[in-house]
């Protein structure tokens, strides 16, 4: 049988299917030719009118989604065209805090940067209509004293002292830079082949659960050892209930037990209802307690410090420590508490963070891509092959002895977590991470929230480092290891990645624009960020439609990074700023009759009887009362002026005919002015 070259076996499948007929052939080759339908013999017109009909259908659906690719681009431009005219135009719906923000230092001398950028474009732009391109430049020499020789001259000294004396320490800045974003990138690339390796070893730590068992048959939980739990909160009305409850529920001997439940809200009726919550457990059998602070000093360290210092503290042997949004499974403590057992040596067993939101908008997936780069690599790799990683504030089960030998908690900084796992660094404790298990949490939703909460995660770690460096020089460990903390954990991922992301892309790039004697490559400043954020991206596969947009918001938020290296660096007044990142409850979402009873008073929380989960819902809604939030937007100053300065660099880059640095520029801008208006993330209530 010779082979079929008719298309429609390919677009088509007959479901139709008659009579089998066998027709002998007088062609010796061809000897018996089965058809499964006469229709396949005598309907070949049919099947070329049928094929082309599909083919049109085709075409029309391609056609229909390209159509809704430039449906979406031109609402996401008409967004930002509306946000621009409304916020900054207008000034609608912009809170009024955003008018006495970011009047600081590093925004003056970002608007200086701006109005020399737009008088040089000027400047460039005339020479440009006028013919003057200078090759050699050279001091000049008037020949007369017409207005158009004056400005000749004058252009042609501004190109002499821009090449002679501008170019050379710029071009030596931008290599700084250049050497610093690859020593950081070879940082990246070993951190990610040491994933890698564990991923090809399999090297994932199991507890062993028989290491609980105690042998008595009358009494088997007395093998377990005696867990303290704390669950610090300030003002968390939208969250407190879910984190308590999942808490109480945790597969462990009660009379094994305490949940500690540290409230500094301020709030009468945050009070109340986080009160009504531990009463409600504790009537169930938990060994639950409510604790509140009338001072809040110390922050969150202070909150732990005072718990610590309760006098039934030392019956315990462990504790773990839960944010009010986080959702532990059942089964933690049976799978973190027996990694103490087989290490005596062992300090603390942090457990990776899940987001229960990670989908909810732009700003929460890029932020999913940031902290699965953080998790699966940074903090496993580190734990494997060091023993070391900062604790991550949540999440972890710390031994009580290391943590009084450590030095207790401390209110010295904003970063007191990672504070106390370098004090026990340095007496030779050791970590564990568990990647594998995963703790149910929240990502901010909302831009102000996260920059909030940026600030504060890497003002931190420089005063840290200015309180702890002689502590590391002078410490009983390795020089191997005070290497690590200094140059690598403090310096290089602390330090070196905030200056040369603001610094290399916001201001010497567009800078290079207007000093066309000193350069970057292209190589800079796409194949290496490419590649970077490709390997950020990694860990969570189903994020490589977001690699561009997360390559532009990582260099976006090099603004806010460096302000609080900066701060923290020189001790200046808003590294010491701890606001609590703002919760939605996203978390509460599966249970319908929750969803309405975070505003419900503890009076009319009692809902007795067997009704379904609708009729709850109902009676809830009755009760429960209706507050009107007015939504407001934040109009970010700092970004707002690199936006415009990266989109000047970009006009002027055309003058030189650089396309990938106008692309680079203009879209850079672009992201700038998206966080500028606060398009990004959920409004503000």
């Amino acid at each position: 049988m010779p082979p079929s070259f008719d298309f429609a076996d390919i677009w088509t499948k007959e479901t139709h299917q008659g009579t089998a007929v066998v027709v002998k052939m007088e062609n010796p080759d061809w000897s018996v030719l089965e058809l499964k339908s006469p229709q396949k013999a005598f309907g070949a017109e049919k099947d070329r009118g049928k094929n082309a009909k599909q083919l049109t259908w085709v075409w029309l659906l391609k056609a229909h989604r390209a159509a809704g690719c430039v449906a979406w681009l031109a609402h996401g431009l008409w967004t930002c065209f509306s946000a621009f005219k409304n916020r900054l135009i207008f000034q609608k719906g912009v809170d009024a805090i955003s008018e006495k923000a970011h009047k600081g230092k590093l925004h003056r001398i970002m608007r200086g940067f701006l109005i020399c950028a737009l008088f040089l474009l000027a400047v460039e732009v005339a020479a440009y209509f006028m013919g003057w391109h200078f090759t050699r430049p050279h001091l000049p020499m008037p020949s007369s004293f017409s207005l158009q020789n004056l400005l000749h001259s004058t252009y042609l000294g501004w190109v002499y002292v821009r090449a002679n004396y501008i170019a050379p320490p710029l071009q030596f800045l931008a290599n700084l830079c250049i050497v610093l974003f690859l020593i950081q990138s070879a940082d990246r690339i070993v951190l990610s082949i040491g994933c890698l390796w564990i991923k090809y070893k399999r090297i994932s730590p199991q507890a062993n659960p028989a290491l609980l068992e105690s042998g008595d048959v009358e009494q088997p939980g007395d093998g377990y050892p005696m867990v303290l739990i704390q669950i610090p909160m300030c003002n968390e009305k939208e969250v407190y209930e879910q984190s308590i409850s999942a808490i109480s529920q945790l597969d462990w001997p009660k009379h094994r037990m305490l949940v500690q439940v540290l409230d500094d809200s301020d709030d009468v009726d945050t009070q109340n209802l986080i009160r009504a919550e531990v009463e409600k457990w504790h009537q169930k059998g938990v060994n639950i307690l409510y604790r509140h602070r009338e001072v809040r000093t110390g922050y969150k360290a202070g909150n732990l410090k005072s718990a610590m210092s309760c006098e039934y503290v030392k019956d315990y042997e462990f504790v773990v420590i839960f944010d009010a949004d986080f959702q532990p499974k059942p089964d933690f403590l049976k799978r973190t508490v027996p990694h103490f057992m087989e290490d005596p040596e062992l300090a603390l067993v942090q457990a990776r963070w899940s987001f229960v939101n990670k989908d909810e908008n732009l700003l929460t997936r890029l932020q999913n891509i940031n902290l699965s780069f953080h998790f699966e690599v940074e903090q496993q790799v580190n734990g494997v092959f060091l023993n070391f990683f900062g604790f991550n504030g949540t999440a972890g089960v710390w031994k009580i002895k290391a943590l009084e030998e450590s030095g207790g908690w401390l209110e010295r900084t904003t970063v007191e977590d990672m504070d106390i796992a370098v004090r026990a660094h340095l007496l030779g404790w050791k970590f564990r991470f568990l990647n594998d298990v995963k703790c149910l949490c929240e990502l901010p939703e909302s831009y102000e929230a996260y920059r909030k909460q940026q600030h504060r995660w890497h003002s931190g770690p420089m005063q840290l480092f200015r309180l702890c460096f002689l502590d590391i020089i002078w410490a009983k460990i390795s020089w191997w290891k005070k290497s690590n903390l200094i140059f690598l954990f403090f310096l290089l991922r602390k330090l070196v990645l905030p200056f040369y992301s603001f610094t290399l892309f916001c201001i010497i790039l567009p800078m290079t624009m207007f000093v066309p004697e000193s350069h970057l490559p292209v190589w800079v400043i796409c194949y290496v960020p490419a590649t970077m954020s490709f390997l950020n991206v990694l860990p969570a596969p189903k994020s490589f439609p977001f690699l561009v947009p997360y390559l532009l918001f990582e260099n976006t938020m090099s603004v806010t990074k460096f302000n609080a290296m900066i701060s923290g660096l020189f001790q200046l007044g808003s590294s010491y700023e701890w606001i609590v990142t703002k919760k939605t409850g996203r978390a509460l979402e599966t249970d319908l009759p929750a969803v309405v009873e975070k505003g419900v008073k503890p009076e009319q929380k009692l809902l007795q009887g067997t009704e379904s989960g609708f009729e709850q819902l109902s009676k809830l809604q009755e009760l429960s009362p209706k507050p009107v939030k007015k939504n407001s937007n934040r109009l970010y100053r700092k970004e707002l002026t690199l936006a415009c300065l990266l989109l000047v660099a970009a006009a002027r880059s055309l003058l030189s005919a650089q396309g990938v640095h106008f692309y680079f520029l203009l879209f850079q801008g672009l992201s700038f002015l998206v966080i500028a208006l606060d398009v990004i993330g959920e409004q503000v209530k």
